[in-house]
């Protein structure tokens, strides 16, 4: 890195804190020092970038352990963070035995998705109004390390790890979301796996349902005064609820392999030491497609798929190292981890006509031209000329994601202030080789014949990114005001190496990101919060120079109340963007000349309302009853007219509406819980949404079905350790249309009911 950088970054470090302590001046300007009430001490927070230990479920866990899932970030405790945080905690992952990301993060205001093959394999979230398209406006994390193939150089999430085995989920936005980074637009979502158990402990779930769904889950774990260790494994299979014209499987499998072993080091005195080995193993078969259908064919049979779409297959395998190391005493930690992660995908697919598009044709089948691709891709027709060739192709993606970060946290005070600080360093490295080739292929009497002539390369590249990033935070609390001031700085390398062309790019980025954040308690339970903060999305490797990174300045302010686990909260936001960007992929249907092209949109405003409620009533007799609500509004505008070669925006104009950001999302859910059993009810409603970018009705093969789902579970525990539970995923099989990406209409998944039996020992 050069010197400049180093002297940018020096500066910056020093200089940055004090602005941004600036910033919240106004908040400081309460009564006199001489008359502040004692401090109230913040509590100890479980940093983002450090590896945190939630508690095994069927071990008793410590009160610190406990206390992890309800400290979150910034130094303060949920009830009392000066940010919109959400923490999915186990028992609520367990309720509804869910796979899908999607289905889980719906439960939490702000979260948007973007349906694709039903199962949740490769998501598409987004945050406050964020593209969703492949997570990649996410930051992604699974105990505080970035778990995206390569978050800096191609943040599209092809991996996301299952959720089944993951003990709960933080979802941060708002001013804490410069704590994690590079993407802080939205913010993240950090997925934590199980600990180490403090005791012997052994868990088994196996489960089976309709569409030869089949799931085995076991984990083992035990610890002594200096040593514990915890072995993991997951597979998860279906043959799919797509039928094939042609038949065969539309299903997919994945393992998922995971080993922790800790030592500590110095167990006992005022200074204590420790580390932790993570290792873990994933991969994956699918035969899953881009291809979808034409709205009257979805209609028509929702689960249809066309036999162009039959050779069409994902496979991939990823490797996973982690190494920690934590020192902390009674006010002071520092957790200190390696990582490195890799990945190899290969999904071939079918990527379109010779002559035509496939989106274009599935829009207009019956049109005079479109009619004819639309027979060969049904194989009703045969292919009969050159522009008739279907190309399929299998795309191959090695990645490469390590680096090395430290956070240190410190407690302490000066006079009547109480401060709980962070800081934390990473740098990281990733890098993303791309080799895709296509194959011509003839439909002849509804099978797909090879046309004979040479493979295609149509891309040959890496690109690679160094980034150095360095974040501090000091959440200051003074009797019922907390300030949290606090800063970001990102330092980004990239370089672009195109092999077909021989042309190399390399590009440079630096960023720095204040926020701040406060939070006023009005009583022991209600308070007032509010922050600001700069969000960032860094650019592709391979950008034009006038290609610039995309940014805004982001604003929150709602109020809380919450009381022993009981919470109510409501939360306006405004994210003004001075560059709104938009890169073009596979996913969103761009076709090779485009891909990974970046394109600026300039300037856009995404506001709107969440509204989060839950709640346990315990009228006595041994039964409780769990509610909880979850409710957005969005609305979004684009402020400049621009052209993008990506079919979701083509030709836009000013105050046109960004495409799959629903307008509402509601999330309820209910039950009743005895002693030795539980039954749960949950729907989701999620609005029409945009296709592309527009304004006014939507036109009708533009946009998606507004759609209302339920699911259900109960489960009898049969004895201390055995329990059986049914689960009933999209209870009244509610089918629509959830999107329209890559090529044509996709359905949602249809009624699924799973009925399984875990142990716990």
């Amino acid at each position: 890195m050069c010197a400049r950088t180093w002297w940018v970054a020096v500066l910056c470090f020093v200089v940055a804190p004090g602005a941004v302590a600036q910033q919240a001046e106004p908040a400081n300007e309460a009564p006199g020092v001489t008359e502040a009430p004692p401090p109230t001490a913040p509590e100890t927070l479980t940093l983002p970038e450090t590896p945190p230990a939630p508690a095994a479920d069927e071990a008793v866990p410590s009160p610190e352990e406990q206390r992890k899932f309800e400290s979150v970030v910034v130094g303060t405790s949920e009830a009392r963070t000066s940010g919109s945080i959400h923490v999915l905690k186990p028992e609520k992952l367990q309720r509804f035995e869910l796979d899908d990301p999607q289905a889980i993060l719906q439960s939490v205001p702000g979260v948007y998705g973007r349906g694709e093959d039903g199962f949740g394999l490769r998501p598409n979230l987004g945050l406050r109004g964020a593209n969703p398209d492949r997570s990649k406006k996410v930051t992604l994390l699974e105990d505080g390390v970035l778990f995206g193939p390569a978050p800096y150089s191609a943040p599209a999430a092809y991996y996301f790890p299952l959720m089944t085995r993951m003990q709960s989920v933080r979802v941060l936005k708002g001013p804490s979301a410069i704590q994690t980074g590079p993407q802080t637009v939205g913010g993240s979502v950090d997925l934590i796996t199980r600990d180490i158990p403090s005791a012997e402990t052994f868990g088994l779930d196996v489960a089976g349902g309709q569409y030869l769904y089949g799931k085995a889950h076991g984990f083992f774990g035990a610890s002594t005064e200096r040593a514990g260790f915890l072995v993991e494994g997951l597979h998860l299979r279906s043959d799919g609820f797509k039928q094939l014209d042609s038949g065969g499987s539309t299903g997919f499998h994945r393992n998922e392999w995971m080993a922790k072993a800790r030592y500590r080091l110095v167990p006992e005195g005022p200074v204590r030491q420790s580390l932790q080995l993570k290792l873990g193993y994933s991969d994956e078969a699918s035969n899953e497609t881009y291809l979808g259908l034409s709205d009257a064919d979805l209609l028509a049979n929702p689960l249809r798929r066309y036999g162009a779409s039959r050779f069409d297959h994902m496979q991939w395998h990823r490797t996973q190292i982690v190494l920690s190391h934590l020192l902390e005493s009674k006010d002071f930690a520092v957790t200190t981890t390696a990582y490195r992660h890799d990945l190899d995908r290969t999904w071939r697919k079918v990527n379109g006509f010779r002559g035509a598009s496939i989106s274009e044709v599935l829009a207009d089948p019956t049109s005079a031209r479109n009619s004819i691709y639309y027979g060969v891709l049904t194989g009703q027709l045969d292919s009969s000329t050159r522009e008739e060739t279907i190309m399929i192709g299998p795309n191959h993606r090695v990645f490469v994601s390590q680096g090395l970060q430290s956070v240190a946290r410190w407690s302490t005070t000066t006079g009547p202030l109480a401060h709980s600080l962070e800081v934390g360093v990473r740098y990281h490295y990733d890098s993303i080789d791309r080799r895709h080739t296509e194959d011509g292929f003839r439909m002849v009497g509804g099978e797909l014949v090879p046309e004979g002539e040479p493979t295609v390369t149509t891309a040959d590249n890496k690109d690679s990114t160094h980034a150095v990033s360095l974040h501090a935070t000091d959440a200051i609390a003074w009797g019922p005001l907390v300030v949290t001031p606090g800063v970001r700085l990102e330092l980004i390398r990239s370089q672009s190496v195109d092999r077909m062309t021989g042309k190399t790019q390399r590009g440079a980025v630096e960023v720095l990101m204040p926020g701040v954040g406060v939070h006023g308690s009005l009583t022991r339970d209600l308070g007032l919060f509010g922050g600001v903060y700069r969000g960032f999305s860094p650019p592709a490797p391979g950008q034009p120079e006038a290609v610039l990174p995309e940014k805004s300045i982001n604003y929150e302010a709602g109020a809380r109340w919450a009381r022993r686990g009981e919470r109510v909260e409501v939360v306006g936001f405004f994210n003004d963007y001075s560059n709104l960007t938009d890169i073009c992929t596979f996913s969103n249907g761009c076709l090779n000349d485009n891909l990974d092209r970046q394109v600026d949109a300039g300037a856009a405003h995404i506001y709107g309302l969440e509204a989060f409620a839950e709640k346990t009533f315990r009228p006595g007799g041994g039964v409780t009853f769990p509610l909880s609500l979850a409710y957005t509004f969005t609305q979004t505008l684009l402020l400049e007219d621009f052209r993008s070669a990506d079919p979701q925006f083509g030709q836009v104009r000013a105050g046109d509406e960004l495409p799959y950001v629903p307008r509402h999302q509601l999330f309820a859910s209910a039950g009743v819980e005895g002693s030795r059993w539980g039954v749960y009810l949950n729907a989701a409603f999620i609005d029409t949404m945009r296709e592309k970018a527009g304004q006014g009705e939507i036109p009708e093969g533009e946009r998606t079905d507004a759609l209302l789902t339920f699911d259900a579970n109960a489960n009898w525990n049969l004895t201390s350790w055995g329990q059986l539970y049914l689960s009933a995923r999209n209870l009244l099989d509610q089918q629509g249309i959830a999107s329209r990406r890559p090529y044509g209409a996709r359905p949602n998944a249809p009624r699924t009911v799973i009925v399984g039996f875990k142990i716990s020992l």
